[in-house]
């Protein structure tokens, strides 16, 4: 799929498959959304509206309030590319995302999951 086809999708289309995802895995809707507001900057109320409405995903990450600085600390492979490698900047966000969802669907504890420097 091209990054223009993936850039163009809807986050209010992709949002209700992160949360089938991590729900069919024990986790919850709070725990995705704690999740996103990390990485995004969102807080509760603006990623609702997200969810809500018809931005694009690159929209979605245009209108980020603040990326988190530790996204930087995400690494591993997802789609079969490693996170780190992906030069395009907004697929890098995109797969970040996907990598944190992946994450918590698997049963990782938040604190690895947000990168907490705390332990």
């Amino acid at each position: 799929m091209s990054n223009a086809k993936v850039f163009a999708m809807l986050f209010s289309k992709i949002y209700p498959l992160y949360l089938t995802k991590v729900e069919k895995k024990g986790r919850s809707q709070e725990e995705l959304d704690q999740v996103i507001c990390w990485l995004t900057g969102y807080d509760q109320a603006g990623l609702q509206a997200a969810a809500t409405s018809d931005v694009t995903m690159e929209e979605f990450f245009a209108k980020a309030p603040a990326m988190n600085p530790n996204a930087a600390l995400i690494t591993g492979v997802i789609c079969g590319y490693r996170v780190e490698d992906i030069e395009d900047p907004l697929m890098q966000k995109i797969r970040y995302l996907d990598k944190l969802v992946d994450e918590l669907a698997k049963g990782k504890k938040l604190n690895s999951i947000l990168r907490s420097t705390a332990g």
